[in-house]
């Protein structure tokens, strides 16, 4: 068995390395969940939304712009933190060679892939917020419960951002993240209770979702947007919890295989 050594709070540096680079192109990275749900709002609350009017959701009549509002900001977690921990740490391992740099001082490899994930889930959390901002301006997120939002976030972006490093790890070339692309991330995009209730798919497909990180996800953050908060959460967040805990140290694993040979 392999005894990895102890984490310290050195991975800090990892993040923060990312943090200032972020910060020298940040005007660049805010357009994109700034515009993103103003043209999803529009299209969906001025088109499709007067098409298919109210739906029924967990009991209640909803608008489907209210609906979907929570959902868009359960993508763009995923989005953010998983797309960050395979296209951009792959970068900065295979091309930038940013990696071997920091393996050459006193990091370990497992903090330096710690400090990514850690990073890919601040990344998610940004977006969180600039979102958070743009959705409450149409009124579709309550508070104060809107504001557990956030901590979802960076839980979220922690399962996500370590499922990416997972695939970052074996994958040869960048050109081959379309498959988990295309086989993890688009099949929960449009199954995951996002733009229809999870209910209303066959039983079969329904068992299918609740395997799907982002159906917790999406049903967490609907709860939280529209402050319907009670124990029948416990078990998404359980299930959210556990895949992070389970994905993190696979991460860990698979990324030192891949640079200490």
């Amino acid at each position: 068995m392999t005894i990895y050594p102890p984490l310290s709070r050195r991975f800090v540096r990892v993040w923060q390395r990312n943090l200032t680079v972020y910060r020298q192109s940040w005007q660049i990275s805010f357009i994109p969940p700034l515009l993103e749900p103003l043209f999803y709002l529009l299209a969906f609350g001025l088109g499709l939304s007067g098409l298919v009017g109210n739906i029924r959701y967990l009991g209640e009549e909803i608008s489907y712009v209210r609906f979907i509002a929570p959902a868009l900001i359960a993508i763009t977690i995923m989005n953010s933190a998983f797309f960050e921990n395979t296209y951009g740490s792959f970068v900065r391992m295979y091309y930038q060679k940013t990696f071997d740099a920091m393996m050459a001082t006193p990091l370990t490899v497992e903090e330096i892939i710690t400090g990514e994930i850690i990073w890919g889930a601040t990344k998610a959390v940004i977006a969180t917020v600039i979102m958070m901002a743009v959705i409450s301006g149409f009124g579709l997120i309550r508070y104060p419960s809107g504001l557990l939002l956030i901590p979802l976030a960076f839980l979220g972006g922690l399962a996500f951002g370590a499922s990416g490093m997972v695939c970052t790890a074996i994958v040869p070339n960048i050109e081959l993240f379309n498959l988990p692309v295309f086989l993890f991330i688009t099949p929960m995009f449009l199954f995951g209770g996002t733009f229809f209730p999870v209910e209303n798919l066959p039983l079969w497909a329904q068992r299918t979702a609740a395997l799907l990180p982002l159906t917790h996800l999406v049903d967490l953050a609907r709860a939280f947007a529209t402050d319907r908060i009670d124990a029948s959460l416990l078990p998404g967040l359980g299930y959210l919890t556990a895949v992070a805990a389970a994905v993190f140290p696979l991460a860990l694993r698979k990324m030192r295989r891949r640079l200490i040979k």
